[in-house]
């Protein structure tokens, strides 16, 4: 589940197109590039609000706990959200550290 504004050029593709893809990017510094690929069916669902617990914590990540409450709450108000929902047709993971024609052409 990926929370957007439903005005955004993310919701408004997954209403024009729901065939999606998915890259979830677990690199660390970007050289040694590893993650998943997600490719599916997308759909977005109106959300009637969305909780603000959640909100809090997924901002508690970036920020300290006083501070995530009120910046959650106000993205909150700031725009009607739309939750979009991928139903996964394919899933390839990658993990260039195990490649070695990739470590010799990087030099390690």
């Amino acid at each position: 589940m990926v929370a957007t504004p439903a005005a955004s050029r993310k919701a408004r593709n997954v209403r024009r197109n729901r065939n999606v893809t998915l890259l979830i990017d677990v690199s660390e510094g970007g050289v040694w590039p590893k993650g998943v690929i997600i490719c599916g069916k997308a759909e977005s669902r109106r959300m009637p609000d969305l909780l603000v617990g959640e909100a809090v914590s997924l901002c508690e990540k970036y920020m300290p706990r006083d501070r995530a409450e009120g910046y959650a709450r106000g993205l909150l108000n700031l725009t009607r959200w739309v939750k979009i929902v991928v139903k996964p047709e394919r899933i390839s993971s990658f993990d260039y550290t195990r490649d070695e024609a990739y470590k010799t052409a990087v030099g390690e």
